[in-house]
């Protein structure tokens, strides 16, 4: 196996020690690339006459490297995965200056699921206070029968009082009976547990798992939008993960086994191109929709094992039009389905916000439009100080996310303990180096 030297400072450890509360580091490992970010939290007073201070961040490095091992979001080789993650972090690192350590990851594999579930507390009449709201949720949270799968997140999403639901705060008020709605999210043991051997296998403490579609929505959409009901669509290179969002909490997740790299393997085996040109078209010429002139405009194709220019084929774009509608077709009839089997179309509202590297694709707003008969708008992350122009796309959405989720995380997110241990195991300048020497001799 191949590892990846990280960056040493004259000291001989990894570089600067870190600021625990103000570095934050976040990786996306995603099925087409894998990305960095380390950046600095900071507390800043509102310019506003009596503003309060907030906490902002401020990117201090960038790496992204292709993924490799990496199939659908879930690690299929763990060298690979293990020497795509180090590159990525690598290329942050020297950017920055800085030493990442611990990292919020996101999980984009192991089919997530949501599930509700309902708790009742008698209160006797008395005012609510701040303990009986932790007594209910706790009385919720013991109902989770997780099996073989790993609760990530759970979120109170809707408290109710005697006859009156959609209590917002019920801290103070006065009824017999407080019940809260608790939002779990789980996804497959088996993934979680190969995703984090990956990362501690790069020597990194893991500060929280974030699901993708989550960390989309968080990067993505803006407040009205998360208080009024809105659905969250990430599409990627293998998985298409949708969210859905009402009252500021997320209510639904889920993924599709499908994204941009289906269209361009489509691409390649019906027209017989290798897949670093059908890449291509589908970038440069590739559309969701047809147009007047697509009959009347043609591409060059090189066929797949031939050389010289007598081996190129010459179609209508028409042509490459016909094969990618219908794979962005039954991308959205897929989500639509997961949709309406949810049960939350009534709190999902009439928006929706597409976002991810496939969403570039020309016509494809108009095309989920069309599918799921409702507005659609692209997404693209919010500002961030110091964030790369290369990393300002939606290509780069839940990077983005795991930064804001860092920035204020939820109580509900599970560390799994294998990261953990083997971490600590590694602890140290000369744990790192024997760490080193036995996996490589």
């Amino acid at each position: 196996m191949t590892v990846v030297q990280l960056q040493r400072g004259q000291s001989g450890s990894r570089g600067p020690t870190q600021d625990r509360s103000s570095l934050i580091a976040a990786i996306d490992v995603g099925s087409t690339k894998v990305c960095c970010l380390i950046a600095e939290r900071k507390t800043v007073k509102s310019r506003a006459f009596g503003g309060e201070r907030k906490s902002e961040i401020k990117v201090l490095g960038f790496g992204h490297q292709e993924a490799r091992g990496i199939r659908g979001g879930a690690v299929v080789d763990l060298d690979d995965a293990e020497r795509s993650i180090r590159l990525a972090v690598d290329a942050a690192e020297r950017m920055s200056g800085k030493t990442a350590q611990n990292v919020y990851v996101n999980v984009s594999g192991g089919r997530p699921a949501c599930t509700a579930y309902l708790a009742q507390l008698k209160t006797s009449g008395d005012q609510v206070s701040g303990e009986d709201i932790s007594r209910v949720i706790d009385m919720a949270q013991r109902k989770i029968e997780p099996g073989k799968r790993v609760v990530l997140h759970t979120t109170p999403t809707e408290f109710a009082l005697d006859q009156t639901r959609n209590v917002a705060d019920p801290r103070g008020m006065f009824g017999d009976t407080l019940s809260v709605q608790l939002n779990a999210v789980s996804v497959e043991r088996g993934p979680m547990r190969n995703l984090s051997m990956v990362i501690g296998r790069c020597h990194l403490d893991v500060a929280g798992f974030v699901i993708a579609p989550y960390a989309a929505g968080r990067s993505v959409l803006v407040d009205d939008e998360l208080e009024m009901g809105v659905t969250c669509i990430d599409l990627g290179g293998e998985t298409s993960c949708v969210s859905v969002f009402s009252g500021g909490n997320l209510v639904f997740a889920d993924s599709v086994a499908m994204g941009g790299q289906h269209i361009t393997m489509d691409i390649a085996r019906g027209l017989s191109t290798p897949l670093v040109h059908a890449e291509r078209m589908k970038t440069y010429h590739g559309s969701a929709l047809p147009a007047v002139c697509d009959d009347r405009e043609f591409i060059s194709v090189p066929l797949v094992g031939e050389n010289g220019t007598d081996t190129v084929n010459k179609i209508p774009r028409s042509m490459l039009t016909g094969i990618i509608q219908p794979r962005l077709e039954e991308t959205f009839e897929l989500i639509g389905d997961r949709l309406r089997k949810s049960g939350t179309a009534s709190r999902a509202g009439r928006r929706v916000v597409i976002t991810g590297g496939a969403s570039q694709l020309t016509g494809v707003r108009e095309l989920a439009a069309s599918m799921l008969e409702r507005q659609v708008r692209f997404g693209f992350p919010h500002p961030v100080t110091g964030m790369p122009d290369a990393a300002r796309s939606p290509g780069f959405a839940v990077a983005a996310g795991l930064l804001n989720y860092a920035l204020n995380p939820d109580q509900g997110t599970v560390a799994m303990p294998d990261v953990q241990s083997s971490r600590k195991q590694a602890n140290g300048y000369f744990g790192r180096v024997g760490s080193w020497i036995k996996e490589s001799f």
